[in-house]
């Protein structure tokens, strides 16, 4: 288990091996050459052999990885993928990770069902893809630096040089989403930073470009599964250790 501090940086590297990484306390931000995910506590992201990747904790975290040797039975991704942590792969992920030592026999035991558990979990779309046109990073660059900007697309679009039409094509061939459903996810990644470093629920609602409390609340649920404040405070999962 490796602990980070706040806005630790684990430099760029990749490995020989898939891994599995989960902050069991604390929100990883992971960024490679497709983009950034955010994974949450209670949430684990698969890192395929050979993805070179950078690590960022944001508010104190605990970071536990498990490696699995690449020619065995995968995950079946092609990609990093953010899937959410069963209680049970919760459990095992720990017992791989802490400080006695399993055995061989046992570690391979524990190892494949932490796969059977991966395969069988939803992924979660915590992915923010890194656009390669210019006008999309121009956009992305806007809303990183305030996501609570409300610009429609097309004032982006006039700011950037572009019709309306021609972004919304861009963003679904590049970013594979709309530009609303971007936004969202923009927020949201923000939302889980800030709620780390100890934010309030109403000061990320107001910095997130949120109309009230009440409708971050409503959205984060959706997207997590729990409060922003149970989040913040270790419930449904987040305190795990």
């Amino acid at each position: 288990m490796l602990r980070l501090t706040h806005r630790q940086h684990v430099p760029r590297h990749e490995h020989a091996h898939h891994q599995v990484a989960y902050p069991s306390h604390g929100v990883l931000e992971v960024s490679t050459d497709a983009g950034t995910w955010i994974v949450p506590p209670h949430r684990a992201v698969w890192l395929p052999a050979g993805v070179a990747h950078a690590h960022r904790a944001h508010g104190p975290t605990q970071l536990r990885t498990v490696d699995f040797e690449v020619g065995g039975p995968g995950a079946g991704f092609g990609g990093p993928v953010v899937v959410a942590v069963s209680p049970l792969l919760r459990e095992v992920i720990v017992a791989l990770t802490g400080r006695d030592d399993p055995g061989a026999r046992r570690r391979e035991n524990l190892r494949r069902v932490a796969l059977d558990e991966i395969r069988a979990v939803r992924q979660l779309p915590l992915h923010l893809p890194t656009p390669a046109d210019d006008r999309l990073a121009a956009i992305a660059d806007a809303l990183a630096a305030d996501p609570a900007d409300p610009r429609t697309l097309a004032a982006f679009g006039r700011a950037v040089g572009a019709s309306e039409r021609t972004l919304s094509r861009l963003f679904r061939e590049q970013m594979t989403m709309t530009f609303p459903q971007w936004r969202a996810q923009v927020r949201l990644h923000r939302a889980l930073i800030l709620l780390a470093a100890g934010a309030s629920v109403t000061s990320v609602a107001a910095r997130c470009g949120y109309s009230g409390p009440s409708a971050f609340v409503q959205a984060f649920r959706q997207a997590f599964g729990t409060t922003p404040g149970r989040f913040a405070n270790g419930g449904d999962g987040a305190g795990a250790t």
